[in-house]
């Protein structure tokens, strides 16, 4: 892959580009899945990619193939300077500068391959979903247990002489049940997802939790309308931080349609929340040497006390704003927000009223404004002790008092994606029911 790289590379300068980038992607691996005891799909995973984007001067032309012959390649590097001829030129278009490469490569342990076959496969996810229907008679079907396992490895090379790649795993587990009252039928599921698959929940374990939090949302009841506090389960409130950095992300903010612009140096959330980057993390799911265009990733923080510290950029967003790339062309590395001294118990014991939410529904959020509206499920608190599971309810505020509101966040930490933070207590949001 590093080789064939080299070769675009080589094509795009005889062809005459000032500049050029290519990214080649790799991946293996196997998937299963079984509903009520029988297999439903057994896929074997092989794909691979490439793309290339070339430069002539501050016209830039890209193409992608998922052809890696020798041929296939020099004509895909020759449509991307073909299209190239017909584009308008910008002056913020062009590779991260070259001072800003990555010179050294860590290695973040992040490929564990799993020797699995298939049948294995298959007896994991068997287990998986029999722990889960045999946990309670009012659980009647299953929408079935799910393993996947999956090896890559990615190149990107350019023209600056950088020239880097890693390889990764990726292991996920999962179970969705229903089960069944004279008031209804209610689904719900739980998953596993690690770089080292011995680092998964046990199959039973995932079919346990996903049967424990089916049953529980067995009989739900609405709420009636009224401003409660809300505490974001950690699964959930993850999505929270998501809306932020979508805020503080450099197209967004070029052009000026988020509810943040502007808001540098300013606050954002209470004095005690601390938000930063660590890109480094060993085995991580969100860790990177590099973004998107070879930059060197680094830790940062980008809430210090509260106050938005910085902005999440490639070079190209970066230029727009007459700023300077932070690294992160491609997205965020491992967000973490920074957790208190409690525990979801404990946080429902200092909100003793109010509503725990443990789904969102729907995509009800104007960045722009920061409105904020979901469809959400969870359940009724009193005195710091669940009563009983809730339905059919809207949840709504903007998303400024709700990142201003915030009162604390669990130690319950969620490490099952890129962002990871604990359970968000809330002081006040609107409850849409009855």
């Amino acid at each position: 892959m590093k080789q064939m790289a080299e070769e675009v590379l080589d094509e795009a300068q005889t062809l005459g580009a000032t500049a050029a980038e290519v990214e080649i992607g790799a991946q293996i691996g196997l998937s299963v899945s079984v509903r009520l005891g029988e297999v439903e799909t057994v896929a074997h995973h092989n794909d691979k990619r490439l793309s290339v984007t070339l430069y002539f001067g501050h016209r830039k032309g890209s193409a992608s193939t998922s052809d890696l012959r020798a041929v296939a390649l020099k004509e895909t590097v020759r449509e991307a300077a073909c299209i190239a001829r017909y584009t308008a030129p910008d002056a913020c278009a062009g590779l991260a500068e070259p001072e800003l490469m990555a010179r050294e490569i860590p290695d973040l342990d992040l490929c564990h391959p799993w020797a699995l076959s298939v049948e294995e496969a298959i007896a994991v996810a068997r287990r998986c979903e029999e722990a889960g229907r045999g946990f309670d008679n009012r659980i009647v079907t299953s929408e079935g247990a799910d393993l996947s396992t999956r090896e890559g490895y990615r190149v990107y090379a350019n023209s600056h002489g950088f020239l880097g790649g890693y390889a990764s795993t990726r292991h996920s587990l999962s179970c969705a049940l229903v089960a069944r009252t004279e008031a209804g039928m209610q689904r719900d599921y739980w998953y596993t997802t690690a770089r080292d698959w011995r680092e998964l929940e046990s199959a039973e374990a995932v079919g346990t939790k996903a049967a424990q939090r089916t049953v529980a949302r067995l009989n739900p009841r609405r709420l009636p309308t009224g401003i409660v506090p809300v505490l974001f389960a950690a699964e959930v409130a993850s999505r929270l931080f998501a809306h932020f950095v979508a805020a503080i992300r450099g197209g967004a903010l070029y052009r000026r349609s988020s509810f943040l612009l502007d808001h540098l140096g300013k606050q954002v959330f209470p004095s005690f929340l601390h938000i930063h980057e660590q890109p480094h993390l060993h085995k991580a799911l969100g860790s990177a040497a590099f973004d998107n265009e070879g930059v060197a990733t680094q830790a940062r923080d980008i809430v210090i006390g509260g106050v938005l510290q910085g902005y999440v950029l490639g070079s190209y967003e970066a230029r727009k704003l007459g700023m300077k790339t932070t690294g992160n062309a491609g997205g965020v590395h491992n967000l973490i927000i920074d957790s208190g001294q409690r525990d979801q118990p404990a946080l429902l014991k200092q909100m003793n009223r109010g509503f725990l939410v443990t789904e969102l529904m729907g995509m009800g959020v104007n960045l722009v404004t920061g409105d904020y509206s979901h469809g959400a499920a969870g359940f009724w608190v009193e005195n710091g002790e669940i009563q009983f599971p809730v339905s059919e309810i809207t949840l709504a505020s903007n998303l400024r008092d709700m990142f201003l509101g915030i009162e604390d966040v669990g130690t319950d930490v969620e490490k099952r994606g890129n962002i990871r933070t604990g359970s968000v207590l809330i002081q006040g949001m609107m409850v849409a029911g009855k």
